[in-house]
């Protein structure tokens, strides 16, 4: 419920918003960035009408500079993402603030996965995510929320996707939250941390986890069974099946999304039997970037499944 959403703002030890509290929206694809860009630019597009206008004012350059998000920018993202055939991967940050973190974000991680570099690497997948603030959530509601990520999703063709309350943040942001995220992560195991830089290097066909919308695609769908042995597995009244084209699933774990605060009493049995099926097919991440210690990530990723 509403009520179990929590107000969130990190910041260093200067005083400086690193990450505050928001809701995400991520979709992995184990295809060549040649043969997806249509259809996350249209998906960027859809997201971009569902927003305020101006709500993403910023976007980062090749050379680390952010550049005000005018008709220009735009249009310089569209050529970059559409007609530029050349390069092994395509890097597209977009902001609401550009020197702060704002709730509103794109991230997109693009590879050209038959690059001599990448042909023998499996782990590597293409990643979008789309953050809102909190406040998106608790003004619109679950129900459009969830109707605005199942759009965003209908053409890619992911392998895994998730929507979930999250700590939100922008690129850079991550290695300076390290410390400040160490208690509210403990607390709040509903809550995302993504970083899809490393993510998008470590995830190939598998799972992160299971999360408030979660998104299964093609072979992880068949490797769980299929839709009916996971409506056997998940027989729980909070939990809905949404068969999509493409044989894909959505599975939506209830109204709404929940923090998982451990400090109150919850009984939260079907993200902890989703968790559980996904385990084996859980990816592992490259890095230790949460602490610079790869194990702490890997428990982390399994917090439901304990």
């Amino acid at each position: 419920m509403r009520e179990n959403i929590p107000v969130i703002r990190l910041r260093d030890s200067s005083g400086h918003l690193v990450a505050r509290d928001g809701v995400v929206v991520c979709f992995f694809m184990r295809h060549p960035h040649r043969e997806i860009a249509p259809a996350v630019w249209r998906a960027m597009q859809a997201y971009r009408r569902a927003i305020p206008p101006r709500a993403l004012g910023w976007y980062g350059s090749p050379d680390g500079d952010t550049l005000p998000l005018d008709d220009k920018g735009w249009e310089h993202l569209r050529e970059k993402m559409l007609e530029r055939p050349w390069g092994d991967a395509w890097t597209v940050d977009l902001e609401e603030g550009g020197d702060g973190v704002g709730g509103y974000n794109i991230e997109y991680r693009g590879w050209r996965l038959d690059a001599p570099a990448f042909a023998r690497d499996e782990n590597l997948s293409c990643g979008v995510t789309f953050s809102f603030p909190t406040e998106y959530l608790l003004e619109r509601g679950p129900v459009h929320l969830r109707a605005l990520a199942l759009e965003l999703g209908r053409e890619l063709p992911f392998s895994f996707g998730y929507a979930s309350l999250a700590f939100v943040s922008v690129r850079g942001n991550w290695h300076s939250a390290r410390r400040e995220l160490l208690v509210p992560l403990s607390r709040y195991l509903g809550l995302d941390l993504y970083y899809l830089d490393d993510t998008s290097m470590s995830i190939g066909t598998q799972a992160r986890g299971a999360y408030w919308l979660t998104f299964l695609g093609q072979p992880l769908l068949g490797q769980l069974g299929g839709i009916d042995a996971l409506r056997g597995s998940l027989s729980f009244p909070e939990v809905s099946f949404e068969p999509m084209e493409g044989e894909r699933l959505l599975l939506t774990l209830g109204e709404w999304p929940d923090a998982i605060d451990t400090e109150r009493k919850v009984d939260l049995a079907q993200y902890r039997a989703l968790a559980l099926l996904l385990e084996p097919h859980l990816y592992e991440e490259r890095s230790g970037w949460i602490s610079q210690d790869k194990d702490n990530l890997r428990h982390w990723l399994r917090r439901l499944c304990k």
